[in-house]
């Protein structure tokens, strides 16, 4: 009995072993959870959720190391204090790391442009951000990850001198080409 639900199980399961590629394009949905807090012309802070979606090239070098870019679009309500929102936040990268184990390691940083709205609108402002993630493969052409990012947001457009660092730990499901 025992030999045969092993068969069962073996035949049943897919196998994720070695075969799949993180190379080519992929998209996908994000869910982050941001702590953010401004500086300079306003000391305010909030967090909440965001919600957004992701799309993604890399290219795997063939020594190990992959590189690629991606855009990230989030959509969300961090209320700062009751006097401005966080409304949406735009993000172009770039990231690069290596394979291990079936998992994709690696290293990002880009551009980010935030969005808010409130009694105390500070416009647009923009930025950069730092991070690290990583991903792994669930089925065939689907991988799961974790990312970590911090962006500094500097000179908004009715502000100019207001600055804000946000923070963003968060989770993503990508559909791979």
């Amino acid at each position: 009995m025992r030999i045969l639900q092993t068969l069962l199980l073996a035949t049943a399961l897919p196998s994720f072993a070695a075969a799949q590629s993180y190379d080519g394009f992929s998209v996908g949905g994000q869910l982050s959870y941001g702590d953010a807090e401004t500086s300079g012309a306003a000391d305010l802070d909030g967090e909440d959720f965001l919600f957004g979606l992701r799309a993604y090239y890399d290219f795997d070098t063939g020594a190990g190391f992959l590189i690629g870019g991606g855009l990230q679009y989030d959509t969300t309500d961090i209320d700062l204090d009751w006097l401005a929102s966080v409304d949406d936040v735009f993000r172009v990268a770039i990231r690069g790391g290596a394979e291990a184990g079936g998992i994709y390691y690696y290293g990002t940083v880009g551009y980010v442009q935030a969005s808010t709205s409130g009694d105390a609108d500070a416009g647009d402002g923009e930025g950069y951000f730092v991070g690290a993630g990583l991903e792994t493969f669930v089925a065939d052409q689907v991988t799961v990850g974790g990312e970590i990012l911090y962006h500094e947001i500097d000179g908004f457009d009715n502000i100019d001198t207001l600055d804000a660092e946000v923070l963003t730990i968060g989770a993503n499901v990508n559909y791979r080409f």
